[in-house]
């Protein structure tokens, strides 16, 4: 997850959503596992980056120059994510502010991943998703309340298919 917050900011989110959801969320460090049940967030101010390892994909927390006057990139996250997952690869993107992670969606909808954005109704702000949407790299618009279902119901379609 990359949210657009201050560094200090991050932790105490991951906190407080770990202790109300039922996943686990953690600020991301590097070398931590993707895996399944378990979300990490960006620190603020620095980048998310995923790498491919042996035992699976991996986090990689790093430094950088802004990206799409942001840092951390949702653009950077999708485009790492892209790169090493491709067809395996989620992407949504959020209400939010500006035009970051539209370009970089749409890497992982050309590597034949999927790509949902959150319609303008249950958007706070509209920016982010509208500029994905008008850039025609969404598979599926759908409200906030319906996320949870795009992400379970793309997963257990991969989990299908490799079993």
């Amino acid at each position: 997850i990359v949210q657009h917050m201050p560094a200090e900011f991050t932790g105490p989110l991951a906190r407080r959503l770990n202790d109300r959801c039922k996943i686990n969320v953690a600020e991301a460090a590097t070398g931590d596992p993707l895996l399944p049940g378990c979300a990490l967030i960006a620190p603020g101010d620095q980048h998310l980056l995923i790498h491919r390892e042996a035992r699976g994909y991996v986090v990689e927390v790093v430094g950088g120059p802004y990206i799409s006057r942001h840092r951390p990139s949702v653009d950077l996250l999708f485009r790492s994510a892209a790169q090493v997952a491709g067809e395996k690869a989620m992407g949504m993107i959020l209400t939010g502010m500006g035009d970051d992670g539209a370009t970089c969606l749409g890497e992982i909808q050309d590597c034949g991943g999927y790509t949902v954005a959150q319609n303008e109704d249950s958007c706070v702000v509209y920016g982010m998703p509208r500029s994905a949407v008008e850039a025609g790299v969404v598979d599926k618009i759908a409200p906030l309340s319906e996320m949870t279902g795009e992400i379970m119901g793309w997963y257990g379609s991969k989990s299908r298919k490799a079993g």
